[in-house]
């Protein structure tokens, strides 16, 4: 039977680290997202790593922040940015595996077992999702690896920022047991002080504790906790299925920087095709288009618009380029473009449909069905015989872009 192999892959100071890809002037600037930045009683959400040389910290106010470091820059918070910059970062990890269970917006688990076939080694694939992630999403990440979730998570937490950290059953001994109980995943400030009360200080004093004594004090909690400090932890990575999915999106990071709106509309071609077909597989309807434009600096821009509940390419492209004239900086260079179909209508009957060329913007009414027809038989073409094979005329011979997702 193969070993498992569980990433946990966390991304550092995730909301500050979201703001610097649109406000690359605070970049080794003390930093942080806070509740309300103009509220004395405001809470620090995230601080960069410069903020926290300060010792300023999550959950700290705003005043208390300001005295440690008088400097520091304050953002407040966007979530809904966040919440796009994490969809970016779940496609890139898609790419290396399918089966991926997000813990939160900015932490994921992959089942990565039997990818080194594929990719290489754990850790060799470890570096390159991180420097992959760095690359199309300009943010960093720690990674943790090992054959379960726990043992993952408490990896991925061993080294920040940009750090990756094996921990295998057999290391367990001296990388997990020594550090306090107060560390170990799972385990809150309340229970952390009951097990201190009756002597139990660090994780390996879980482990080599009487599990039955555990049970008694705790109940099943006890339990659990006795079994993770060995490493034992038998959960497996749950993938969500379509109906969770919140967002289908595409991006691509280009071989050359562009400044010509007509290339990009290309691209964008490209990808809302890519958009329309996966929508159509997974019977998903949005209500919302949005872009995203990474300019050479890293400076990000997403801008979006509401239109009736489709999956049709020839909408989603319109609407991007629609988006994409109205926002277009022609002194500016591009090196990253992306088109997502968001806000999913739950209801109605969906049809698959595709098409060799796009029609013109706003498609009638009475032309919608026969595109439809045209575009589902066009989609069971490349179901049958693979996706390359039928392509745009327009995207032939061009090499628009590279690293796709």
């Amino acid at each position: 039977m193969q070993n498992k192999v569980v990433f946990l892959v966390d991304m550092n100071a995730f909301f500050i680290s979201c703001e610097t890809t649109r406000h690359p002037q605070i970049i080794e600037k003390p930093a942080a997202v806070a509740g309300d930045p103009k509220n004395r009683t405001g809470i620090i959400l995230t601080a960069n790593y410069e903020a926290r040389k300060y010792g300023v910290r999550t959950a700290m106010q705003v005043h208390e922040a300001r005295k440690l470091c008088p400097q520091i820059v304050l953002i407040a918070p966007d979530h809904s940015f966040y919440r796009q910059k994490s969809h970016e970062v779940m496609n890139v990890l898609m790419e290396y595996t399918p089966i991926i269970e997000q813990n939160s917006v900015d932490e994921a688990w992959l089942d990565m077992t039997g990818s080194e076939r594929i990719f290489g080694q754990p850790l060799e694939v470890a570096k390159t999702i991180m420097s992959h992630i760095n690359e199309e999403c300009g943010l960093w990440c720690s990674i943790g690896i090992s054959e379960n979730k726990f043992l993952s998570k408490m990896a991925s937490d061993m080294k920040k920022p940009q750090g990756i950290t094996e921990l295998w059953q057999k290391d367990i001994k001296k990388k997990l047991w020594p550090l306090p109980v107060r560390k170990m995943y799972g385990i809150g400030n309340q229970t952390a002080k009951k097990l201190q009360s009756i002597g139990i200080f660090t994780i390996g004093d879980i482990a080599q504790y009487s599990r039955e004594s555990l049970y008694k004090k705790f109940g099943k909690i006890g339990s659990q906790v006795y079994l993770l400090a060995n490493g034992i932890d038998s959960s497996p990575v749950v993938s969500h299925n379509h109906d969770d999915v919140k967002s289908i999106g595409r991006s691509v990071t280009l071989s050359k920087d562009i400044n010509n709106v007509e290339d990009a509309k290309l691209v964008l071609m490209k990808l809302a095709d890519e958009v329309g077909i996966q929508a159509r597989k997974q019977n998903k309807k949005g209500r919302t288009i949005q872009i995203i434009i990474k300019y050479s600096n890293f400076q990000t821009i997403t801008r979006q618009k509401t239109i009736e509940p489709t999956n049709l390419t020839t909408i989603i492209y319109d609407t991007g380029i629609e988006l994409l004239h109205k926002y277009w900086d022609p002194h500016k260079s591009v090196r990253l473009l992306g088109i997502s179909l968001n806000n999913f209508d739950e209801k109605g009957h969906y049809e698959q449909i595709s098409m060799f060329d796009l029609p013109k913007a706003n498609v009638p009414k009475d032309n919608l069905e026969k595109t439809a027809k045209l575009e589902k038989a066009l989609d069971a073409i490349r179901e049958k015989y693979g996706s390359s094979t039928i392509n745009r005329a327009s995207l032939l011979d061009k090499n628009i872009g590279s690293k796709e997702k």
